[in-house]
């Protein structure tokens, strides 16, 4: 059985809800705390035995590049000031096997189409794909979301979605499935729907940023012409692929923070920042500390 061995990075997106944040630098590298949005991602990959990290970019997203290479300026000046630990810090952003390879999207024609722009670099391998803006935190001892998935993909042998239940009122924002019970946390997908109204989704289980998916995706995506927004949707690929061959949906054991939107991305900050070894403590007894003011301002304007 074929390891999966390669990650797919969609990162050629405008970022335009994060306007002007976004303006001269990519969303995929706004921070949690220290650390940008892909570098998450792509440790969840690396964790996840993922050797190949293929970064489907645009223009303006050089910023990308720049950070999974070796910054000499930067090294020798930290060298020369005796600042070890940041030294191994930048040096270890990402580890020495790991092969980055950059593809330029031509066109803004869709998430299945930037899916489709890997495919002379996956072949005919199974492969994984990432959205950094889908932000998955886990428990301390709990694997990570994407290691979760391939190890579920090594005894199925075929392509896995990650679903989360949604309120329905929310459908319209998700690929939407239906399915039924096949093991415990995974289900048989039978239908999928790009961004269904709330009266015409089939369910309340929603795609979300991971994927695990088979090479014949791409003969699928190369046919589908474009659907939802004039887009070559991956949701439209999906369908047509569950066609001859199953496609099942994992319920994930983990918290998904959608850094696509700003509440997301603020409750994602949050939540890394009450981890974060150097700033936990004080920022829980800073928001301790605020809840207390609120709740005297309540009393007092009663």
């Amino acid at each position: 059985m074929k390891k999966i061995r390669k990650a797919v990075f969609p990162v050629a997106g405008l970022g335009s809800r994060f306007l002007p944040a976004t303006k001269a630098q990519p969303k995929e590298m706004l921070p949690i705390v220290d650390k940008p949005l892909i570098q998450y991602a792509v440790e969840e990959a690396v964790a996840a035995g993922i050797t190949e990290m293929i970064f489907i970019t645009g223009r303006n997203k050089r910023a990308i590049e720049d950070h999974f290479d070796t910054a000499y300026e930067l090294e020798t000046e930290l060298e020369a000031a005796g600042k070890r630990q940041l030294l191994e810090m930048v040096q270890n952003v990402i580890p020495k096997h790991i092969n980055c390879i950059y593809i330029r999207q031509s066109a803004p024609l869709g998430l299945g189409h930037a899916v489709l722009c890997a495919r002379p670099v996956v072949g005919d391998e199974p492969f994984a794909v990432l959205l950094a803006d889908d932000f998955m935190d886990v428990e301390e001892g709990v694997r990570p979301v994407l290691a979760q998935m391939t190890d579920v993909f090594q005894y199925e042998n075929c392509s896995l979605l990650a679903v989360q239940d949604v309120p329905r009122a929310e459908t319209k924002q998700y690929g939407i499935v239906s399915a039924r019970n096949y093991q415990p946390d995974l289900e048989l997908v039978s239908a999928i729907v790009e961004k269904p109204a709330p009266e015409e989704a089939p369910s309340t289980l929603a795609v979300v940023g991971r994927y695990v998916l088979t090479s014949h995706i791409f003969n699928h995506l190369e046919k589908i012409g474009t659907g939802a927004g004039g887009e070559i949707q991956l949701t439209d690929g999906i369908a047509a692929l569950m066609r001859e061959e199953r496609v099942l949906a994992y319920r994930y054991s983990g918290q998904r923070y959608d850094c696509g939107s700003k509440l997301g991305y603020l409750k994602a900050m949050t939540a890394m920042g009450l981890k974060h070894p150097e700033t936990g403590a004080a920022f829980r007894a800073y928001l301790d500390q605020m809840q207390s003011n609120l709740e005297v301002a309540k009393l007092e304007a009663k």
